[in-house]
């Protein structure tokens, strides 16, 4: 249904693909494979029209097309779901799904009781219980990614791409998407699926498409080829995932969390935290666990300081009682938050890697009151080296980089800081993985080298590949806690179930 053939694409000298081809079969989940920075996401945009600026061609059944925009692209039949949300915060959803294809009535007016309709349609299909009317602003990472799949399942377009639209929601929701995905794929539609959770691939894709460095490496059908086979292809070499071991507690906690309590922002008789109480070691991995809603960002974003006016209970680092009045207050302290929101919360991404990772620390780079470049550029230079972060140079925008590098641009900003406690909110959402295992190696590094660490994660494996210890979260209370030896991921989920869902089953 669609061919590309040849297809060439340069950023600022840096060459993004190069001679690439692809093919999308109707009727078929086409999986498209490789590492941050192997160009999927690029290849995907030229596809539906983001990047206009390209060399190579484009057939769609057998017609050379050309895109000039997205709105182009989709009318032509080609929609695309976004790993990096393209939504306005300060709009509602149905506001967002039909921005740019608003209804209107015989009047010229617009019609909002059909597009609420036709949203709440969409929303009821996608099992996302919230009001059309919701503002984007109010939803959480893994509702706007919803949200950005109900954009693209509102036009009846004939190939649908879909770039990570896994990557931060919850197994439930994964569950209803795969059901879509298999009507979509009755229907004869293309799919082209880009997801650095291979498991993912084996229940639904029916061929593969690999990208390394730019270029097409092998495609072939799914049918027969083993996860091994895979990451090879994917990465040229053998990959073993790391797993921590050999852990044993300390005698006193580095820090201390006592019946914190959290009231919602705008509803004081809802608790968003309920008497969270729990311990950090130095030199540990603490994983915490939980379904959508359960309060897990909630809790680190209290930890940094973020919720003082609503927030009771006690702090304490290193047996000290702290109180922050701001994130600034927390980082002076020693403590460092990844948020799990990286483009929003994490980078300034119209400016360069080095301005990006030295933002933590511009007191410590000066030199008579003014910004040393020399300062700035060897502390960026150091964490480039360190977590391998694939870029032309220092000078590169932020926001041209990959998924991955981004986020490990957020890590060096944390570190820079050199902190006593790292708090990372889903710190593998949307990398491949390669970098997930250098991210693994990473934190198992630094908690040996004595930081307390708090991982949260949705994805199960994850958590019981790195953590120590690991707490469940279910309604914003800790339901649970396991030493790594007895977490499996039955137990584990069972104690994530919200109760109101164990007395409906």
């Amino acid at each position: 249904m669609l061919v590309a053939e040849n297809i060439t694409k340069r950023f600022s000298g840096v060459t993004a693909l190069e001679n690439v081809n692809l093919e999308l079969h109707p009727g078929k989940v086409n999986a498209l494979l490789g590492e941050n920075g192997a160009g999927k996401s690029t290849l995907m945009k030229i596809l539906s029209g983001v990047y206009p600026d390209y060399e190579g061609r484009i057939l769609l059944n057998g017609e050379h097309v050309m895109f000039a925009n997205p709105r182009e692209a989709q009318h032509a039949g080609i929609a695309i779901i976004h790993q990096e949300l393209n939504l306005v915060p300060h709009l509602s959803i149905t506001e967002n799904i039909f921005l740019g294809r608003e209804l209107t009535t015989n009047w010229g007016t617009l019609n909002r009781k059909a597009m609420r309709q036709r949203t709440q349609e969409l929303l009821d299909r996608l099992k996302l219980r919230v009001s059309p009317d919701t503002l984007i602003a109010d939803l959480k990472v893994g509702q706007q990614q919803v949200v950005e799949i109900a954009k693209a399942l509102l036009t009846d377009c004939a190939v649908i791409i879909m770039d990570e639209p896994t990557s931060a929601i919850t197994e439930s929701e994964v569950a209803v998407l795969f059901n879509i995905i298999e009507a979509l794929r009755k229907e004869n539609k293309a799919i082209a699926y880009i997801s650095h959770k291979l498991d993912e691939l084996f229940k639904i894709a029916d061929r593969y498409i690999v990208l390394r460095d730019g270029r097409t490496i092998e495609s072939g059908d799914m049918q027969g080829i083993t996860n091994d086979q895979l990451i090879h292809k994917m990465v040229g070499r053998e990959i073993k995932i790391i797993k921590k071991e050999g852990y044993q507690s300390g005698a006193t906690p580095l820090l201390s969390a006592r019946n914190i309590n959290l009231k919602h922002p705008e509803n004081a008789q809802r608790m968003l935290l309920s008497n969270i109480s729990f311990n950090l070691y130095k030199g540990e991995i603490l994983g915490i666990f939980g379904l959508m809603g359960a309060g897990r960002t909630e809790l680190m974003e209290t930890i940094f300081g973020l919720h003082q006016k609503t927030v009771s209970g006690q702090l304490l680092l290193n047996n000290q009682l702290i109180r922050f009045k701001s994130p600034e207050d927390a980082m002076k302290a020693g403590i460092a938050l990844v948020p799990e929101d990286r483009k929003k919360d994490g980078l300034v991404l119209g400016l360069d890697v080095k301005t990006n990772i030295c933002l933590t620390t511009l007191n410590d780079l000066q030199t008579g009151g003014l910004l040393n470049d020399r300062k700035e550029q060897a502390l960026a230079q150091k964490y480039i080296e360190a977590l391998k972060i694939k870029t032309s140079s220092s000078a590169q925008a932020a926001k041209n980089l990959s998924g991955g590098n981004q986020q490990k641009i957020v890590l060096a900003k944390c570190l820079a800081i050199s902190p006593k406690v790292l708090m990372l909110d889903e710190p593998t959402r949307g990398i491949d993985i390669n970098a997930k295992n250098e991210i693994y190696k990473l934190i198992i590094d630094l908690a040996a080298s004595g930081l307390g660490i708090i991982v949260v994660s949705s994805e199960l494996p994850e958590i019981l590949a790195i953590s120590d210890r690991v707490l469940v979260m279910a309604e914003g209370q800790i339901t649970a806690e396991f030493i790594a030896d007895e977490a499996s991921e039955d137990k584990i989920l069972k104690a994530a179930i919200p109760t109101h869902l164990k007395v409906a089953s």
